[in-house]
């Protein structure tokens, strides 16, 4: 394959100028919003220092047409491409007749030519393609019109906005290459566009930092990362804000970007993150720490904003630490020893919980989907709940949030990813342990007991009464028969 496949830079001008670009009919509506316009926008704006800025990459297949002209069908990048074009366009219609630099506009009035030829190639026979052109096109003429998107913007969007450009001659070979791309780039996966989006925003003092960051990155396993954040990060954010977790793809990587202390005016509301930022860098650069080797570490919480670059690979770091020592500690717990997690040691009623839950013989249902649905809301709220109070009444934390969590599984006969998703914003704990700031306001919170008649996981069942489930609700007095 590599042997037909030419690669090589362009700046945004030099894309749009090629020839016989076209959009051919199996490619996908084109789907960009204004929110994708708008953050393109903000990038020009915050990256304009720089010699040159990546725009990703753009997949061509070259062919001949029946006329022999040689045609480039847009195998990867049209949404991408298309932007770009609008925006060029945004420019020309709002701005070409009054800028002052010539060579800027000589330059869009060779591209005005290119692009009316490119469209015309077009066709949008979608109306979901036909919505999102007209209103980013609208948002864009809004954007370039503004004052402060200057000749200096324009220059740096033609000129020093760049793409990867790989033309494939062959389109079996144009469709593999795009296919191998998205199967293997592991830079599709959400947490390692999070990776690339805040490796971006290291301060450039960073670099040994940033170096040190993207090799600790690598060194972790995928999966491991992939579950960090699908699991315990994306869920526990959402279910705090009150909103439905059930899904952490792409879209909803947002979630994870959060302020450049560098870059972010001095707002009111950035203060605290910023004043504990420049805290603990200059305590731990301090002389005595040399002598002391005390280290003061980032005071993460959960739910609080996002400081990007260094602070949110500090961040899966430390949570990484956290959720494993909850999950591992747990999974030691199989003798009739107390539990500890935590550094904590479990009460008896705690400790028998967490050796039940992580009990094949003595729980054989755990690893039902269902029961792992259930065991990710117990997990989630026991990792919330250590974020904020520490091992503060660990054990009490513990056997409330059991009864909260597993009342769904008792009480229902099915459980799938929409009944764990509805019964947390039905019943949500995380909120109530957000708005907690004492431990006592969680362990006071009253949950209703479950009848017999309630039981739609095994009540029909000859052995219901030996369900391990069903056997620790009775203990803490919360199933009456």
């Amino acid at each position: 394959m590599t042997a037909s496949l030419d690669k090589t830079i362009l700046s945004v001008k030099g894309l749009l100028s090629l020839k016989n670009v076209v959009i051919p009919a199996y490619q996908r509506p084109y789907k960009w919003t204004l929110k994708n316009v708008t953050e393109l926008f903000q990038d020009l704006l915050t990256q304009q220092d720089k010699s040159a800025y990546r725009l990703g990459s753009v997949v061509f297949h070259q062919h001949k047409t029946d006329a022999g002209d040689q045609q480039l069908d847009i195998v990867d990048g049209q949404q991408r491409t298309l932007t770009l074009v609008l925006a060029v366009w945004a420019v020309i219609e709002t701005r070409l007749s009054k800028i002052d630099r010539q060579d800027l506009k000589s330059a869009l009035q060779q591209l005005e030519p290119e692009i009316k030829s490119f469209m015309a190639r077009q066709h949008f026979a979608s109306q979901v393609s036909q919505f999102n052109l007209q209103q980013n096109y609208q948002e864009l003429k809004r954007l370039v019109s503004r004052n402060e998107f200057t000749e200096s913007h324009i220059d740096f969007l033609l000129h020093k906005c760049q793409v990867v450009v790989f033309i494939l001659h062959d389109v079996s070979e144009a469709f593999q290459f795009f296919d191998s791309q998205n199967a293997r780039g592991r830079d599709l996966e959400p947490h390692d566009l999070l990776k690339a989006f805040h490796l971006r925003e290291f301060a450039e003092h960073e670099s040994e930092l940033k170096a040190a960051s993207v090799s600790h990155w690598e060194s972790l396993d995928s999966d491991d990362l992939a579950k960090l954040f699908a699991t315990y990060l994306y869920r526990i954010r959402q279910w705090a804000k009150g909103n439905s977790a059930r899904y952490f793809g792409k879209s909803q990587v947002e979630l994870f970007k959060g302020v450049n202390l560098d870059k972010v005016g001095y707002f009111p509301y950035v203060e605290t993150l910023r004043i504990t930022h420049h805290f603990v860098d200059d305590y731990n650069n301090q002389y005595q720490r040399k002598i002391d080797g005390q280290k003061q570490v980032f005071p993460f919480h959960l739910d609080q904003m996002i400081i990007n670059g260094r602070r949110f690979f500090e961040l899966a770091e430390h949570y990484q630490q956290q959720v494993s020592q909850i999950v591992a500690g747990e999974y030691d717990a199989e003798g009739q020893q107390p539990v500890m997690i935590h550094g904590a040691v479990l009460n008896q009623q705690a400790s028998e919980i967490i050796r039940i839950l992580n009990s094949n013989h003595r729980y054989p249902n755990r690893t039902r989907t269902g029961d792992q649905y259930v065991r990710a809301m117990f997990d989630c709220a026991l990792v919330f709940y250590i974020d904020k109070f520490g091992a503060q009444d660990l054990s009490l934390a513990i056997e409330k949030i059991f009864i909260w969590a597993y009342r769904c599984r008792i009480r229902q006969q099915v459980v799938q990813l929409a009944t764990m998703d509805n019964y947390v914003l039905d019943n949500n704990l995380f909120i109530h342990i957000k708005e907690a700031t004492q431990p006592k306001d969680v362990l006071t919170l009253a949950l209703p007991s479950i009848k017999h008649a309630e039981n739609k996981n095994n009540r029909q069942a000859d052995n219901a009464t030996d369900d391990p489930l069903v056997k620790l609700f009775k203990e803490m007095n919360y199933y009456e028969e």
